[in-house]
């Protein structure tokens, strides 16, 4: 079943077919195959149980949130402060890129929004200030990863839904990994540019009261995200309900920017219900597939297979790693992160391990994939932006910064507490 599985969906993913597409005719093959019952019959009520999921409204309340950031200029602002604060590090400007992907990722809650935001307004920067251009979109490209790990984190949510996370615990447990993957990211474009000087273009020139008279411009995000994740440790809000309320901050922020107009809210919410049928469409189509996949048996044949290899719960997890960044160059993180928490969720517990720990590794493995060629949409973001050169000078600036995110992956398993100490501190646990 399992090889079936795989030669299917890689055939249909090599076809060029949509990756909502795969995954439903993936469901259907194994249904054919392997069960005599017509379990297809069951995707109308399988479709609407889980599209009226309460907690599924915070994806295009975030996704909104980012829009309304971008379109009414608050995005640059927070970018220009970050150059102020961070502009006079080795490297000089891909410092504010990560910096401004970390602090737009607590936002918007997206990777592909932050790359997309940050890139737009940092591109031109490149060739004005003489950049290694390859290290300069790595940088953009691995610093908008962030979106999946910062929270709110849209893929922490989808993440607590499969498995039955607590969404909350999983929040607080993104928040120190993220900041430290920021932090090991800026520290490598550190490195790179004290061996190689010329990378760092050239110098920019702050001084404290132009750093002073920049933060009106970093005060705005750094406000919604403590509407969101505040609301929710307060207890006065849901996921859900708290992204809606960054919604009406990021809409009074517009209004205090005096860029909330018709044609603006048209544009955000035109682009945020393309991005939500988009990842809806493939979140359905992924619940069909767990569906069949539990119903003709494979996940517990899968669980059992593991267990009968006799592997330590450290070797079985290296395991599991390497399918993973495997898996992460030929599948989009979206497909990636439903097709397998639910096979993973179960044997990941039975080994003994936290699955709000194996939650936040499994998010910087998918930010690992969103920068791996051939698949890494990230460089496809990057490179559209950039609308010229190739391809490939993207996926050669981010190489420092896939291995940076090795050394992490290793981080995590060596001291989990870098992710479990602020849900142990809150909650007891």
């Amino acid at each position: 079943m399992l090889i079936h599985a795989v030669i299917v969906l890689m055939g249909l993913v090599a076809l060029g077919i949509p990756i909502a597409a795969a995954l439903g005719w993936l469901a259907l093959s194994l249904n054919f195959t392997f069960s005599s019952s017509p379990l297809y019959l069951a995707l109308g009520d399988i479709a609407w149980q889980n599209s009226t999921e309460f907690l599924l409204v915070a994806i295009p309340m975030f996704v909104l949130l980012g829009e309304i950031l971008l379109r009414s200029g608050i995005a640059s602002k927070m970018y220009e402060g970050m150059v102020q604060w961070l502009g006079w590090l080795p490297g000089g400007l891909m410092h504010s890129n990560i910096g401004a992907c970390s602090l737009f990722a607590a936002t918007s809650g997206s990777s592909v929004a932050t790359a997309a935001t940050i890139g737009t307004v940092a591109l031109p920067e490149v060739n004005k200030r003489k950049y290694n251009e390859r290290l300069f979109l790595g940088t953009l490209a691995a610093g908008g990863t962030l979106g999946i790990l910062i929270p709110p984190s849209i893929n922490l949510i989808l993440y607590g839904l499969l498995t039955d996370t607590s969404v909350p615990e999983l929040y607080l447990a993104g928040f120190l990994p993220g900041m430290l993957l920021a932090g090991l990211f800026m520290l490598t474009v550190i490195i790179a540019c004290t061996f190689k000087k010329s990378w760092g273009g050239t110098k920019v020139e702050v001084t404290w009261s132009s750093r002073i008279a920049s933060l009106p411009g970093l005060v705005p995000p750094l406000g919604i995200f403590v509407v969101v994740v505040g609301s929710i440790y307060a207890g006065l809000a849901t996921p859900t309900e708290a992204a809606s309320l960054g919604v009406v901050a990021a809409m009074a922020l517009a209004a205090a920017n005096k860029s909330l107009t018709i044609e603006m809210l048209k544009g955000a919410i035109e682009g945020t219900m393309r991005t939500t049928a988009m990842i809806m469409l493939i979140i359905l189509a992924a619940i069909f597939l767990n569906f069949i996949l539990a119903t003709i048996g494979l996940t517990q044949a899968l669980t059992q297979f593991i267990i009968s290899l006799g592997l330590s719960p450290f070797e079985t997890m290296l395991m599991i790693i390497g399918f993973l960044i495997l898996l992460g160059c030929f599948m989009e993180t979206l497909s990636m992160l439903l097709t397998t928490a639910p096979l993973l969720a179960p044997i990941i517990i039975q080994l003994g391990y936290d699955p709000v720990w194996f939650g936040i590794l499994l998010m910087v493995l998918l930010e690992t994939a969103l920068i791996t060629p051939p698949i890494g949409i990230n460089l496809y973001v990057v490179q559209g932006i950039r609308k010229s050169g190739r391809l490939n000078d993207v996926m050669i600036g981010t190489l420092p910064f896939v291995l940076t995110m090795f050394v992490m992956i290793g981080m995590l398993l060596a001291f989990p507490q870098i992710a479990l100490w602020l849900p142990e501190l809150v909650y007891s646990r």
